[in-house]
């Protein structure tokens, strides 16, 4: 016996259930593919999708990690927890105009419990729950594909029927392999599309679950649909694709289980056709269940958009130039050619890049264009796909062709540009839950091949070649994904006009030390965008370092010039300044800075270098209170505070700055050196002595910190101590100022002592 929900009018539904069973093709019957027991299948696609990514598990902290995951304070023990519902997955307030407003409090809850189960920012078990999330992914797109390909069918006992093993496996396989889900499974911020998913098909499986017959002989479940929404309103909250399965649930409800034909339900319409109240819609409760499916949506979408406060986030043109064109026509082109390359993505993942913005895909503007000719290749094969879904008097192809088209295009709806407006040209990651739907049609489309073709196993050959090279390209992907040098690196070859890979390798160049190096991707990335303030204030600071500061002075302020309200190159533009002596704009650009960015301690330090070296000490130390205020673990600031007051001859108020700094920051050595000279000046030198000792343990190359303690001792009459220091110290740095004359005061001093011993 074989239950489904097919038709209502049969007098006998379980005869009416078995033809049906019958009369719908088998896609197996023409699949020349391998058939496992669905244990067996499932290993086999768990064992793959491992393989394929388990070199990416003690890979580093990568690309945005770093901002997502380092440095989001959501993630430390001492943010509340109740926090991360009113933050965006970057740490930002969501009422914040700067806010990104990515809402994924759950995404950022499992980064919250990595870091506290690993005990700090190891990137080991961060990657491993990743590569786990997409095997468990891929085990369940077995089922997923089953349905899908096979249909829904309940056997008498209530276990539902895989009638497409082979297909189903094949797809699966074709889903566990593909190269552009390295993103997502490789860069740990690709857990939110992870998780997304995995709710997504829980959803859809919850779905499914609702049509099982029940011992009341219900025909479907409430409280499976319910749970469905429910899972769906939890994909959401990974990942804003997520909401999308609601609407993939009415269309599967629509043409699997009420086998709804899509161009003749229209043509009803359009007619008025009276027929049309027996098309079974409300006697199989599809309208009630599409009503809980759009009343469960609105009111997750109403519950979102209360809780984000404010309106979309403000993307710049540089992250989708396209959608800041001023002609309609320029874009829908270039959004149309970056759904043909997301295709083609999807069709060929052998380019691969980290970031597809800054010039990497230039703007089409004139239908000369030789690149329209991807447009018209794409609408050429989604045209030709929706009318054979909706026009081919095969009703099992109609299905398999709208499920196909329906996966690849509605969850990629989010990302289109259609509804707003995103922050990114071409991205990989979201292009993992539409690659089921690529999946199906190539599945369908091998199934066909192999009808018409009389060598099968040749075809069964080139597919396995297919999958193979795709196993070897997540791999060889799934290296460059490991650490940010070979990331950066791998997109020069493919996005070598895109600015934003210059100034990633030039970042990642300048952060080891090779400014020479990095000067040079920098300026390359100033090249190939005049604009790009962030590579503008990064290779001024690496000229500033270097003394080339009229050149540095130049990039920043055309860097403030073209975003001012750049706090960060305002605040470098003051350093410059005041090395170069004008210190009145030194400090005008540093309260521009700070009116900007009110928290903004490094800035406050710099200020206070400023006001120190105009002698207003007052100035100075208020400007410094501030940035230790705002961090308090802020060394320099602290430890400028302790020297004026020391210099200034206020060792009392010294001496207190800097036990408070030490309390706050107890294994800071530079402190407890500056607070050891200030304990000696004020004649405390056993607890001076115990400061730099300690100092010394922790730094025992600081040729500064042996001659001062020498001169400690030379002062308390510890007279071999201090020779001995003071030797140290000229080994480490014969040139140390000062320490060489008090090293030949001792020695003349120890002469006279050992005369008058004579």
């Amino acid at each position: 016996q074989i239950f489904n929900q097919h038709n209502a009018e049969a007098p006998n539904l379980e005869p009416a259930f078995h033809r049906m069973a019958q009369m719908e093709p088998n896609l197996d019957h023409d699949v020349s593919w391998f058939l496992l027991p669905s244990y067996w299948a499932k290993m086999v696609v768990a064992l793959i999708s491992f393989l394929c990514f388990a070199n990416s598990y003690d890979g580093d902290f990568v690309f945005d990690d770093s901002e997502a995951i380092i440095n989001n304070k959501d993630l430390r023990a001492e943010t509340p927890l109740g926090d991360l519902w009113y933050h965006d997955f970057w740490g930002s307030k969501l009422s914040s105009n700067t806010s990104h407003k990515s809402y994924r409090p759950l995404t950022v809850l499992t980064f919250r419990i990595n870091y506290l189960f690993a005990g700090g920012f190891y990137p080991v078990g961060f990657h491993v729950i990743n590569i786990i999330l997409h095997c468990t992914i891929s085990v369940l797109m077995v089922d997923v594909f089953s349905i899908l390909l096979g249909g829904l069918q309940f056997s008498s006992k209530g276990r539902r029927l895989n009638l497409a093993p082979k297909s189903s496996l094949l797809a699966a396989l074709l889903f566990a392999v593909h190269p552009v889900h390295t993103e997502c499974v490789a860069g740990i911020v690709g857990r939110a599309d992870l998780l997304c998913a995995l709710f997504f098909l829980l959803s859809f499986l919850g779905y499914c679950k609702a049509f099982k017959e029940n011992k009341e002989g219900h025909t479907f479940s409430v409280f499976w649909v319910l749970v469905s929404v429910v899972l769906g309103a939890i994909a959401m909250l990974c990942k804003e694709q997520g909401i999308t399965i609601l609407g993939l649930n009415a269309v599967f409800d629509a043409l699997v289980i009420n086998k709804i034909n899509l161009l003749e339900l229209i043509r009803k319409l359009l007619y008025k056709d009276k027929s049309l109240e027996n098309a079974g819609l409300l006697r199989k409760g599809l309208l009630f269940r599409i009503t809980l499916l759009m009343c469960g949506g609105a009111g997750i979408l109403y519950i979102r958009w209360r809780i984000m406060g404010t309106g979309p986030p403000a993307f710049t043109e540089v992250d989708n130039p396209a959608s800041f064109a001023d002609s309609l026509f320029v874009r829908a082109i270039n959004y149309n050619y970056y759904y043909s390359l997301n295709a083609w993505l999807l069709l060929c993942p052998w380019w691969l890049c980290f970031d597809w913005s800054m010039g990497c895909i230039p703007l089409i503007k004139s239908v000369s264009d030789w690149r329209i000719i991807a447009l018209a290749a794409l609408w050429f094969c989604l045209i030709g796909l929706i009318c054979q879904a909706l026009c081919s008097e095969d009703s099992h192809k109609r299905r398999i062709l709208t499920l196909g088209l329906g996966f690849l295009i509605i969850p990629f709806l989010p990302a289109s540009n259609l509804f707003f407006r995103v922050g990114f040209v071409v991205a990989e990651r979201v292009i993992y839950l539409p690659s089921i739907g690529y999946c199906i049609l190539f599945t369908y489309g091998f199934s066909l091949l192999s009808k018409q073709a009389k060598k099968k196993k040749i075809l069964a050959v080139a597919v396995l070649g297919i999958l193979l090279i795709n196993v070897m390209r997540c791999a060889l992907r799934s290296s460059q994904w490991r650490s940010e040098e070979q990331l950066f690196r791998s997109a020069l070859s493919v996005c070598p006009l895109n600015a934003k890979v210059h100034y990633n390798v030039g970042k990642n160049l300048a952060d080891k030390g090779n400014q020479s190096a990095a000067i040079k991707y920098y300026r390359e990335a100033v090249r190939l965008n005049p604009k790009y303030v962030h590579a503008m204030n990064n290779l001024g600071n690496i000229l500033k370092e270097r003394n080339e500061l009229h050149e540095a002075e130049e990039l920043l302020s055309l860097a403030v010039q073209i975003q001012p309200d750049f706090a960060a190159a305002w605040m470098n533009l003051g350093i410059v300044q005041n090395s170069l002596r004008r210190f009145e704009e030194a400090e005008q650009s540093y309260w521009t800075a700070i009116k900007h960015r009110k928290k903004y301690p490094d800035c406050y330090y710099n200020l206070g270098r400023l006001y120190a070296d105009l002698n207003r000490h007052i100035d100075a130390l208020n400007a410094w209170r501030n940035a230790t205020v705002l961090k308090p673990e802020h060394s320099l600031a602290w430890n400028n505070m302790i020297i004026l007051l020391d210099n200034t001859g206020n060792l009392a108020q010294a001496e207190a700055v800097g036990r408070e700094a030490l309390e706050l920051i107890p294994n800071d050595h530079s402190l407890m050196f500056s607070l050891a000279n200030v304990l000696g000046k004020s004649q405390k030198y056993k607890e001076s002595e115990a400061l730099f000792l300690k100092a010394i343990k922790a730094n025992p190359n600081a040729a500064s910190y042996h001659g001062n303690l020498a001169v400690l001792y030379h002062r308390w009459g510890n007279l071999d101590l201090a020779k001995k220091h003071y030797e140290v110290s000229l080994k480490l740095d014969p040139m140390a100022p000062g320490t060489k004359e008090n090293y030949n005061l001792l020695r003349r001093k120890l002469e006279q002592l050992q005369k008058k011993g004579g």
